[in-house]
């Protein structure tokens, strides 16, 4: 027995668009591996993704509703002479639409699969689904402020990374989407394509040409470098960040694609830490593809200042504190209440400096250690004294 794509998502049958995208976002936030380690979470999202991919696409949905999963992967009993690709009745879709009846910018997957070449659907993959559908919405990947869009709208923009508006093979120039294709692709292929291979993605429109370009330099191409701006507080316990970079295809043919990059910040990496996305980048009229390689730079912090792994920190003393003694607590780095205190004979100094072993940052290249805070003492000095508290003071420092 086949999926129950409407089970899965936990969704009426008739349920609109708006329930399908509200029900998809809750679970796929719900499941998604980077934020569940449940064993069977990666399965979930799997099929939470499969199932908001065929739910939300109209040519799907109609299939599905009436033959089923089995049906919409290329199951569907053969019909005789009349029946077109995969088994569907009148040139492979209800209605005897072929593959010109597609909807402008319609995503659809097609791949060879059982007796006789016929075709059926086959689910893209679970993080690109994600990743679509939470930049439609302006983000990146749908886990709230950690995550950076690229583009310069919020937190600094990509310099060479020009922003663009996609509509998918729609969108092709001279194409007119897929409903534009009469008959089906060029080179004889008609609409219902029997025992052939068509993928559409959401990805480039200009792909394929790209692909087809040969170097004819033979060197690399200079990386596109640029910087990552990362809080002290993420370079201590590590983070993700999700960056959506808009690419040139050739030079002169000025077609753009969207892509999203993550990168995983690991604990105690510094600033100047670099991380290369090979062949991410521009692609020149040579046909070379560029590098982008991101350059950690660490946060400016109101409180503390990093020293290779130890972090330093300023506590201001009143003069009779620093002279008679103090008890004060401080915040470090990670939220915990550190005490600190003098007492007795114990004098500080002014500009002297504590150490707190392993209060600092982690070190990369040793897991589970740390360096060190370091606390300077600033003794606040009164601006005046009136006579009477000089001669008391002449009296008990003489």
């Amino acid at each position: 027995m086949g999926k129950d794509y409407y089970a899965i998502l936990d969704i009426p049958k008739n349920a609109e668009d708006d329930q399908i995208k509200k029900a998809y976002r809750k679970l796929a936030l719900k499941y998604h591996p980077d934020k569940n380690p449940a064993p069977e979470a990666q399965k979930m999202f799997q099929d939470i993704s499969e199932a908001y991919e065929v739910l939300s696409d109209k040519n799907k949905r109609v299939i599905f509703d009436q033959y089923g999963e089995d049906g919409l992967k290329g199951g569907v009993p053969t019909g005789g002479p009349s029946e077109g690709a995969g088994g569907f009745p009148g040139g492979g879709f209800p209605g005897g639409a072929g593959f010109s009846g597609f909807p402008p910018g319609a995503t659809f997957s097609f791949s060879s699969s059982g007796p006789g070449g016929r075709s059926g659907f086959q689910p893209r993959e679970a993080k690109d689904i994600f990743e679509q559908f939470f930049s439609s919405f302006g983000g990146s990947g749908g886990f709230g402020d950690d995550d950076d869009d690229m583009f310069g709208r919020a937190r600094g923009g990509m310099g060479g990374f020009p922003r663009s508006s996609m509509g998918g093979m729609g969108g092709m120039p001279g194409m007119g989407g897929m409903g534009g294709m009469p008959g089906g692709m060029p080179g004889g292929m008609p609409g219902g394509m029997p025992g052939s291979k068509f993928r559409q993605q959401q990805s480039s429109s200009s792909s394929s040409s790209s692909q087809q370009q040969q170097p004819s330099s033979g060197q690399k191409p200079a990386a596109l470098e640029r910087t990552l701006p990362v809080s002290l507080e993420d370079l201590q316990k590590g983070t993700t960040k999700r960056l959506k970079v808009t690419r040139k295809a050739t030079e002169s043919s000025g077609r753009t694609n969207e892509k999203i990059l993550t990168i995983d910040v690991k604990a105690g990496w510094k600033s100047g830490t670099k991380i290369r996305f090979p062949r991410e980048g521009d692609e020149l009229a040579n046909g070379e593809i560029q590098d982008i390689v991101f350059v950690i730079e660490e946060k400016p912090h109101e409180t503390f200042m990093r020293q290779g792994d130890d972090l330093v920190m300023n506590l201001e003393l009143t003069l009779v504190e620093a002279l008679t003694g103090f008890s004060k607590s401080v915040k470090t780095l990670d939220g915990k209440t550190l005490p600190i205190s003098a007492s007795g004979t114990r004098v500080i100094q002014a500009g002297q400096e504590e150490r707190f072993p392993g209060e600092g940052m982690p070190i990369s290249k040793k897991p589970g250690s740390k360096g060190d805070l370091v606390v300077k003492y600033k003794v606040k000095f009164p601006t005046q004294l009136s006579a009477s508290q000089k001669d008391s003071l002449k009296k008990i420092l003489a």
